[in-house]
C-alpha cells in the first residue's frame, strides 16, 4: 500500500504524569505514516483523490493541544483513533510521539512511543427470537456504528429460520453485517456483549431463546482460538442461517480454513 509520511512535526502541548507538565507544557515531536491508495491522485493530479497532509498536520496539532493525557501511550492511542476516524482514506497509520524533554533526571535524547493501528474487516452474525427482533437488530447496527473507529459497511437482508439445537422455541430472525473496525477481536467481543446486554440478553439455556445474539464469524483472514472466542466461528460452515446472510453481503469471501467461498459453502451444505 502507498504511504504519505509526516516527519518531525513539532507541537507544544500539556501531556505528562507530573502536574508541572500539564500546566507548563513541553515540546512533542510527531511522526506519522499514513497508508492509503494514492494511484488515482497520481494519475489525475487531484488532491481530492489523496489525503491532504497539511490538514492532517493541523488535525494532529489541534488534537495534541486540546487534550491532556498523563501518558504519551494514551495520547498516541487516542490520536490514532481520531485520525483514522476523521480521514476515511487512511487504512492504517504508524504513529510515533517523541518526548525530547522527558523529566527523568538523566541525560537522554528523547523518549518515544510508536504504535501501528488500522482497519480490519469483521463479519458479525445477528440472531433474535424474542420480542421486537428487527428492533433489536436495528439497535445493534446503530450501536456498532457509534463505536469509535467502527463503521457498518454492509448489512444483509434479514431471514426467518427454524430454531437450531433441539430446544423448542420461536422462529429466529437472522442476519449478518460487515463491520470495518480498529478494535481487536477480544475488544470487539466485549463490545458485542455490551450491546447484547442493552437488549436484556440472558445466557441461560445453550442454544435457547434470546433477545439478541451477536457472534464474530470472521475477522480478516485470522485463525484464532482461546477459551472465550474462536475465529472463524466454529460452526458457521454448517449453518445455512449463517451462510445465507453471508452470501448476501460477501458471496466470494473465502473461509480461511476450508478455502471455500461463502457461496461454495452454502452450495455444499445444500447438496
Amino acid at each position: 500500500m502507498d504511504k504519505i509520511t509526516i516527519k518531525d512535526l513539532e507541537i507544544f502541548a500539556n501531556h505528562g504524569v507530573f502536574k508541572e507538565e500539564n500546566i507548563l507544557g513541553q515540546k512533542f515531536v510527531i511522526n506519522a505514516v499514513l497508508y492509503t491508495d494514492i494511484r488515482k491522485a497520481g494519475i489525475n493530479d487531484d488532491l481530492t483523490e489523496s489525503i491532504h497532509y497539511g490538514e492532517v498536520c493541523n488535525s494532529i496539532k489541534k488534537f495534541m493541544e486540546e487534550n491532556t493525557y498523563k501518558l504519551i501511550e494514551a495520547a498516541a492511542e487516542n490520536l490514532a483513533v481520531s485520525l483514522l476516524t476523521e480521514y476515511k482514506k487512511i487504512e492504517k497509520i504508524e504513529l510515533e510521539i517523541k518526548k525530547p524533554w522527558a523529566p527523568v533526571k538523566l541525560p537522554l535524547d528523547t523518549v518515544s512511543v510508536k504504535i501501528e493501528r488500522g482497519y480490519h474487516n469483521a463479519y458479525i452474525a445477528l440472531g433474535s427470537n424474542m420480542g421486537d427482533k428487527e428492533g433489536y437488530f436495528n439497535m445493534a447496527i446503530d450501536e456498532l456504528g457509534k463505536l469509535a473507529g467502527c463503521e457498518v459497511v454492509r448489512v444483509s437482508d434479514f431471514i426467518v429460520t427454524k430454531p437450531y439445537g433441539g430446544v423448542e422455541q420461536d422462529d429466529f430472525l437472522n442476519g449478518a453485517l460487515l463491520l470495518k473496525t480498529i478494535l481487536r477481536p477480544m475488544e470487539l467481543l466485549d463490545k458485542l456483549h455490551e450491546i447484547e446486554k442493552m437488549a436484556n440478553r440472558e445466557r441461560i439455556i445453550h442454544w435457547g431463546p434470546r433477545t439478541l445474539d451477536l457472534d464474530i464469524l470472521m475477522y480478516d483472514k485470522l485463525i484464532f482460538e482461546n477459551d472465550d472466542l474462536v475465529i472463524p466461528h466454529v460452526e458457521m460452515h454448517k449453518r445455512d442461517f449463517v451462510l445465507k446472510p453471508m452470501v448476501d453481503i460477501a458471496p466470494n469471501l473465502r473461509h480461511p480454513i476450508y478455502q471455500k467461498t461463502m457461496t461454495e459453502l452454502l452450495e455444499s451444505l445444500n447438496c
